[in-house]
């Protein structure tokens, strides 16, 4: 079942009907440009090079590790080796989490079911970025230290300090390296808790010493994130960036999930799920274990960008409570007997398919296809005479069709368009043309993006904001509110019109 799940994540994300989705987000656009030009002057980027408003301005390039990655990706196999990375990592993250679920008490069919609600879940953010390897170190993270919590191995004190090694790379690679440190609070505050309900003086300095060496790893944890190229300013950068209401308020992925979409509808089942193991289990939860379940589904309902690793944790954590429920379900007296016999044959029935996915070894199938995804992403995407892989951005979400136009006119001019397509523009444009914005928010800070939200919501002045950035160039939604004001204004023209994109040009004095 490991090898079925990877296998069906991998295939379909890279070549089957979910492999649009991963070039759905125009930002990798620049993740892969931003690789390529350190690549090319084997340094840091320090200042912004790909916007007109901010260039050469100070940037923190903060996943910079993932853009260096994946344009050595892009160099050797293009789209097709971004996408089937991205769908390596999934696929990789969501089987480990799958073997790591069982190895912990959960029954297979249950594992299997809920797995499959935090794969839904995670639909909302399927996009070639590098939050997608957030998901797997969390499920790391998060076996190393559930581990250490529920057992008194010493194997499992020392298999912590790898976690300040893996810190050094997460930091590296992407902001939610945050994760870690809340999932180390948890479990820190988890520690304390034992530490001061311990009844004999034995399990206190247990619980003590174990309190004191999560602290360690911590202090640790924290100092590998100060090997990054911006030192301990990157912290304050993050902090300010996230602490601007504005800006939580009005970027998308920061606001609330919608429950009306399919995404949002399998977060909500894993919580109705989560309750109906916590009531069900005969044991206190532990401390730890409660916290992060309540921290995942937290996190999850405030911003829909957390719903991927909130759905994940939860599955991990509450997966074998409702094993161990559903193990003890027969010797409930009040429960009817045909029911209780149904839970003594599922039970019966998990407990051998269970034991037998535990026995397994090899995965040979999964190698074998990864390998031939690497010779087609080498080859083109292609498989002797077949095209299989074949990686690009779509012409009814992207300008591809206005863009054409753009490279055949040979404009050099800064152009204004929305944010989500400012990152397709870098991609396919830069170093040639600048974009006026793009999706890098914590650039462009608040004052910026309030003139931004002011001229693609059309509001009162919009106007003005665009004299004052001296745009000459606009690329709009054919159907926008804008596009139907600019085409009302006659110092605006529209030089080329298509069912996505309008481009406009300011008439010359």
């Amino acid at each position: 079942m490991t090898d079925l799940i990877f296998l069906a994540l991998l295939v379909s994300l890279s070549c089957g009907v979910l492999a649009p989705r991963l070039l759905g987000d125009g930002g990798i656009g620049w993740h892969i440009r931003n690789g390529e030009q350190m690549l090319r002057t084997r340094a840091i980027t320090r200042n912004d090079p790909f916007s007109s408003t901010m260039q050469g301005q100070p940037w923190y390039a903060w996943e910079w590790l993932y853009d260096v990655l994946i344009a050595r990706i892009h160099q050797g196999m293009g789209l097709n080796g971004v996408v089937f990375f991205t769908a390596l990592v999934i696929a990789g993250t969501f089987a480990l989490a799958l073997r790591l679920t069982l190895a912990r008490g959960g029954n297979l069919p249950l594992t299997v079911i809920l797995l499959t609600l935090a794969v839904g879940a995670s639909a909302i953010h399927l996009f070639a970025r590098p939050h997608v390897l957030s998901w797997l170190l969390v499920v790391v993270w998060f076996e190393r230290l559930d581990s250490w919590d529920r057992t008194a191995d010493r194997a499992h004190d020392r298999a912590l300090f790898w976690l300040p090694l893996v810190m050094l790379v997460w930091v590296n690679l992407h902001g939610g390296f945050l994760t870690g440190f809340m999932l180390l609070g948890l479990y820190g505050a988890g520690s304390v808790l034992r530490w001061l309900t311990a009844p004999e003086p034995g399990e206190r300095r247990f619980a003590g010493r174990r309190a004191r060496l999560l602290g360690v790893i911590t202090l640790l944890s924290l100092a590998a994130t100060l090997v990054n190229p911006y030192g301990y300013k990157l912290h304050v950068h993050v902090f300010e960036y996230l602490s601007n209401r504005f800006l939580m308020n009005h970027i998308e992925e920061f606001l609330s999930p919608n429950f009306h979409g399919l995404a949002e509808q399998c977060f909500a089942l894993l919580l109705v799920i989560t309750m109906i193991g916590l009531a069900a289990e005969r044991e206190k939860p532990r401390p730890s274990l409660l916290l992060v379940i309540l921290f995942a589904a937290g996190s999850g309902l405030y911003a829909s960008r957390n719903l991927p690793i909130s759905a994940i944790l939860l599955m991990l954590a509450v997966t074998p409570i409702l094993s161990r429920a559903g193990a003890g379900a027969e010797a409930h007296r009040e429960l009817a007997s045909g029911l209780r016999r149904w839970f003594s044959r599922f039970e019966s029935f998990a407990s051998r398919m269970t034991r037998m996915e535990l026995s397994l070894r090899g995965h040979g199938w999964p190698v074998l296809v990864v390998v031939l995804g690497l010779g087609m992403c080498a080859h083109g995407g292609r498989l002797g005479s077949w095209q299989i892989l074949d990686a690009h951005f779509s012409a009814q979400r992207f300008p591809v069709l206005a863009t054409d136009e753009i490279e055949r006119r040979g404009i050099q001019a800064p152009i204004f368009c929305p944010d989500f397509w400012g990152g397709y523009l870098i991609y396919r444009l830069y170093p040639e043309t600048r974009v006026v914005l793009d999706d890098r928010h914590d650039l462009y800070g608040e004052s910026f993006f309030k003139d931004y939200l002011k001229v693609i919501r059309a509001e009162p002045g919009w106007e003005s904001v665009l004299e004052q950035e001296r745009v000459v160039w606009v690329l709009v939604p054919a159907e926008s509110t804008l596009a139907n004001l600019l085409s009302e204004r006659p110092e605006w023209a529209a030089v080329y019109r298509d069912t996505v994109a309008v481009l406009y040009r300011r008439r010359s004095d």
